[in-house]
């Protein structure tokens, strides 16, 4: 079951509401002694995740389906950057990591109960009740069954306070229905205003693709936290020629982007730094590690604005 964006949460009557975890999706199987844990592409995650594999294998069931979310968090808050570096090939540093930023698995639904009840035509209030019985009498921390209230109020305050990365509305009496958009999410918008510190060109090398942008830290050096592509096609040759006429400058001089990995190649991990003078406004939705966590939407450039006041403190909630 998928969640639709939507820019505010639904009021009407019969919403239960629900935090966006900031993590993986992940599906939990278990049948006797084999316990299956399967992101939402159906990808395998049990191996990068045996602390989580043990605590389920703990449960005193032979089977059941979960739904939930995989989170790890530093210093009191999520991380997305310290869940990503589970995904590694080597054994040693997952067990090492798995002991030192444990995972948590937050769950929110059940779609096949102990007694072997498919429960996918079920209300959500009763998957939930069930779900909360299953999970009676767990002490685990790595297991946690989501928090999630009624009340609107309540929802829009979470949304307001900017320490989650949105809201889910479910319908309280809505089946789960795998692959429909049954869900509403909501993120909380906010914009900054950032230096271009770089960009990267297409793939054809004729036009810019995507915007680096970089805010200024305490000690004054600009930290690349993010990039804005979706540059309406008409707009590019201009632009493009305003960037170039830009190179030549140190770019970011303290945290810049990163270089060719598993997931990039050479082409879409070059940049062109350039000379700190253009700034730009652009819209994100929420921070991680002291970056965007996702793509940025270009707002406005913003001309009457110095880079120098371009700071880091916009990111903070």
């Amino acid at each position: 079951m998928e969640a639709r964006p939507a820019p505010q949460l639904p009021s009407t009557d019969g919403w239960w509401y629900e935090p966006k975890w900031d993590g993986f999706r992940c599906l939990a199987f278990r049948q006797g002694a084999q316990i299956d844990l399967r992101a939402k592409s159906g990808k395998p995650l049990g191996r990068y995740f045996p602390e989580i594999m043990a605590v389920l294998a703990a449960l005193p069931f032979d089977r059941f389906i979960l739904d939930g979310e995989l989170i790890v968090e530093v210093n009191g808050e999520t991380s997305f950057a310290a869940l990503q570096m589970r995904l590694h090939p080597a054994p040693s540093r997952i067990r090492r990591l798995a002991a030192e930023t444990p995972a948590r698995y937050m769950l929110f639904d059940l779609l096949l109960d102990p007694q072997g009840g498919e429960l996918l035509n079920a209300p959500r209030r009763d998957r939930a009740r069930r779900l909360a019985a299953l999970l009676q009498g767990t002490d685990s921390r790595q297991l946690a069954l989501t928090p999630g209230t009624a009340d609107l109020a309540c929802a829009q305050a979470w949304l307001d306070a900017g320490d989650i990365e949105g809201v889910i509305a479910k319908r309280d009496d809505g089946p789960y229905a795998p692959g429909e958009r049954a869900m509403v999410k909501v993120k909380r918008l906010r914009t900054a205003d950032c230096v271009v510190g770089g960009f990267r060109y297409d793939r054809a090398g004729a036009t810019v693709a995507s915007l680096l942008l970089g805010l200024y830290d305490e000690d004054g050096r600009l930290n690349h936290v993010g990039f804005t592509s979706g540059l309406a096609a008409a707009d590019k040759p201009a632009l493009t020629r305003r960037l170039e006429a830009l190179r030549g400058g140190p770019g970011f001089t303290g945290d810049a982007p990163g270089g060719r990995s598993r997931w990039s190649d050479e082409r879409s991990a070059a940049w062109e730094p350039l000379r700190p003078e253009l700034v730009v406004e652009v819209a994100f939705d929420h921070v991680s590690e002291a970056r965007f966590r996702h793509g940025t939407r270009l707002v406005r450039f913003r001309p009457d604005k110095s880079p120098r006041q371009c700071r880091c403190e916009q990111l903070q909630a």
